[in-house]
């Protein structure tokens, strides 16, 4: 048989279970509950206050998270890769399988932790007597900022570390021997080797915290809406379905074009 037909199953798989919805989506977005087509819902949803903030907040979430991940990752990575000590490899082996956890276990723990009723302000009360423990950031921008940073920090990590893996160790022995203190070891010889890796894990990371929702849903932070936020709240609090479309349609579009842009990083870098 010809080569293509091999390629119709996964395609009749891919059009049934993924395009047609996406679709259905589409063609929602554009059919008001008045009847009939129109961009109305996009004059609509565009022209609200709740989706101007929703946007700007999600953008900067997902910025905020990335920058703080490739900090932390790049000073994890570094320390497990070239600072011995014992148990480095199984913290690298942990690293791989915190990837497969969900972000809401992450954000479960935190609030065990930090939470109104956790154990930090737990043990703050039991000390002090005081009503509430003084630790109730959890529930603010800057709590769902802490959780996306801690769940996402991993997925910069794994690239480095494999790129550090790379590096010769003789360049840095000879770098340290003609006198080069530690910062500038890691400024001209770390650095530049892991930059690709910097580029894709950071352009990942920056796509997934765009479309993250069960960090924000598991801290009831309030007053934090993302657009996956907003999708919930118009089609399961409001029942404005037009409305959700439209946010999902521009939720998916930020995404395929960050995705887009991540993999002509990757590409180019070589990562």
């Amino acid at each position: 048989m010809p080569r293509f037909v091999w390629a119709l199953p996964p395609i009749a798989a891919l059009a049934l279970f993924f395009l047609y919805p996406l679709g259905l989506v589409v063609q929602q977005s554009v059919q008001p509950d008045t009847g009939g087509t129109s961009l109305q819902p996009y004059s609509d949803v565009f022209g609200s206050e709740a989706f101007r903030e929703a946007l700007g907040t999600t953008v900067w979430l997902a910025v905020g998270s990335t920058v703080g991940c490739l900090v932390l990752g790049f000073a994890l990575a570094l320390i497990i890769a070239f600072v011995p000590f014992p148990g480095g490899k199984a913290v690298a082996r942990f690293i791989d399988v915190f990837l497969s956890f969900p972000s809401f276990l992450i954000t479960l723990a935190l609030l065990f932790i930090y939470g109104t009723k956790g154990m930090a302000n737990g043990m703050w009360t039991d000390a002090t007597g005081a009503a509430e423990g003084p630790f109730q950031f959890l529930t603010t921008p800057w709590g769902v900022l802490l959780a996306e940073i801690t769940y996402f920090t991993p997925f910069v990590m794994r690239p480095l570390l494999a790129a550090f893996s790379q590096i010769d160790t003789a360049q840095l022995e000879v770098a340290s021997s003609l006198g080069a203190r530690p910062g500038r070891i890691i400024r001209r010889v770390i650095l530049p080797e892991a930059l690709p890796a910097l580029a894709a894990g950071g352009s990942l990371v920056l796509v997934m915290c765009l479309n993250e929702f069960g960090i924000v849903l598991f801290t009831g932070a309030k007053g934090v809406t993302t657009l996956p936020m907003l999708v919930y709240s118009k089609a399961i609090l409001e029942s404005d379905y037009p409305a959700a479309c439209v946010v999902a349609v521009v939720n998916i579009a930020i995404s395929v074009g960050l995705y887009s842009l991540y993999r002509v990083v990757s590409r180019r870098v070589g990562a």
